[in-house]
C-alpha cells in the first residue's frame, strides 16, 4: 500500500486558546518533543512515495523552538513535497515576541489571518482566553511593522452578528484598509458561519438564519463576497437548512469517503490518527500509531473503517436528515458542511 503524498499534521504542544468554533475540537495541550515528530515521519515514510510533515494541527509555532521546529518538518518532509507556512499564525507569539514576525516575513508570507468575533469581551469569550483581542491589536501594528497584512475573519451567529458593527469600527479606527494600501497590500476581510462541528456543533442553537444576513455591516458584506468571489453575500452563506433538508430527504445515495480521501492525518497528542476529511474525535479515529501502527492506519483510511466513514459509506443521505435534520429550521449551510454536521450527529447518536 503506498500513497503518492502522506501529509502528517503532529499536534506537538497544543493551542493557548479553547475557541468556541473549532472544529479541531478542545483536548489538553501535549507536549511532544523532537524525537516524537521523527518517529511519526520514519513510521508512515514507508508508504509514501512522497511525505509532508507539520508539527502542529492547532495552533502554529507556539513553541519557543519554532524556527527549529519548522528546519526539522522540512528536513522530514520530501524534496518535492515540501510543508507549507499557509497564512496562520501564532497570535498568542505575535504579541509576544518581537522576532517572529520578521521570520514570517522571511517565509514570503504576506497576510497573516486574525479571527474576530465582535468587540473585546465577545472575542475574549469566543476566543475562550482572556487577553485575546489586545494580543490581536498587538499583532496588527506587529505584521505591519514588518510589511504583513492583517486579513480580518469575522464569524458570524446570534451573539455575534450585532457585534459586527464593532469590527468594522475597529478597521477604521485602525485605518486598515489605508495602511496595507501603504505597504502595498490590498486590504482583506471577510464574515461567514464557519462549520458546524467539533466545538463549533455546540454552537447549532445560535447559529446564522437569513434574517441575520441583512445586520451584517455592508463593508463586511462587500469585501466578504469579494473574497470568496461569490455574487452576494447569501451564496457565501449558502442555503437554509429547511431547504436542504427537503432535497436531501429524497437522497439515497451514499460515499465511500476512503477511495479519494487524500492521506492527510492529524495525530494528536496520544497518537491517534484521524483523516482530515472529519472531526479529529473518536467517531473518526483510524486508530493509534503506537498500538496499530501506520500500515493499519492507511488500511482503515482506504476502506471506510473509521466509524463515521462506516456510517456514510452504509447510511443513506435520507436517513441521516430524517433521523438529524430540522426541516423547519432557517439556518444556513453550505451543503456539504450540513452533511458532515448530520454525520457527525448521527455517529454520536449512534454511539459510532
Amino acid at each position: 500500500m503506498q500513497y503518492d503524498n502522506i501529509l502528517l499534521a503532529l499536534d506537538m504542544l497544543g493551542c493557548p486558546n479553547r475557541c468556541r468554533h473549532c472544529f479541531m475540537g478542545w483536548r489538553p495541550n501535549p507536549k511532544l518533543t523532537e524525537s516524537d515528530l521523527r518517529f511519526v515521519a520514519e513510521a508512515f515514510r514507508p508508504y509514501a512515495k512522497t511525505l509532508t510533515v507539520s508539527d502542529w494541527n492547532r495552533e502554529p509555532d507556539f513553541g519557543d523552538d519554532y524556527r527549529e521546529k519548522w528546519e526539522l518538518c522540512k528536513e522530514l518532509s520530501s524534496k518535492d513535497a515540501q510543508p507549507e507556512h499557509y497564512e496562520l499564525a501564532s497570535v498568542w507569539r505575535l504579541a509576544r515576541d518581537r522576532e517572529y514576525a520578521p521570520w514570517l516575513k522571511s517565509l514570503g508570507i504576506r497576510y497573516v489571518q486574525l479571527t474576530l468575533f465582535g468587540g473585546e469581551e465577545l472575542t475574549d469569550r469566543f476566543t475562550g482566553r482572556k487577553g485575546a483581542y489586545r494580543d490581536i491589536l498587538k499583532a496588527i501594528d506587529v505584521l505591519l511593522e514588518n510589511g504583513i497584512a492583517p486579513r480580518i475573519q469575522a464569524f458570524a451567529n446570534k451573539e455575534t452578528v450585532p457585534e459586527l458593527s464593532k469590527v468594522v469600527e475597529l478597521i477604521d479606527s485602525l485605518k486598515l484598509e489605508e495602511r496595507c494600501e501603504a505597504i502595498g497590500i490590498p486590504f482583506a476581510c471577510f464574515v461567514h458561519q464557519g462549520s458546524c462541528d467539533g466545538e463549533g456543533e455546540k454552537l447549532y442553537p445560535i447559529w446564522v438564519t437569513s434574517g441575520d444576513l441583512d445586520k451584517i455591516p455592508s463593508k463586511l458584506a462587500e469585501y466578504t463576497v469579494k473574497h470568496f468571489n461569490k455574487p452576494s453575500i447569501r451564496e457565501v452563506f449558502g442555503r437554509e437548512e429547511r431547504e436542504l433538508y427537503n432535497e436531501l430527504i429524497n437522497d439515497r445515495s451514499t460515499e465511500s469517503l476512503g477511495r479519494t480521501a487524500p492521506a492527510v492525518l492529524y495525530i494528536d497528542g496520544d497518537f491517534n490518527a484521524a483523516p482530515n476529511i472529519g472531526v479529529p474525535t473518536e467517531p473518526w479515529y483510524l486508530g493509534n500509531l503506537n498500538t496499530d501502527g501506520p500500515e493499519a492506519i492507511l488500511s482503515r483510511l482506504m476502506n471506510d473503517e473509521s466509524p463515521a466513514q462506516r456510517v456514510r459509506a452504509a447510511v443513506p443521505l435520507s436517513e441521516l436528515v430524517k433521523a438529524c435534520g430540522d426541516p423547519e429550521s432557517r439556518r444556513l449551510f453550505g451543503r456539504d458542511d450540513y452533511i458532515e454536521y448530520l454525520l457527525s450527529r448521527y455517529c454520536r447518536r449512534q454511539g459510532a
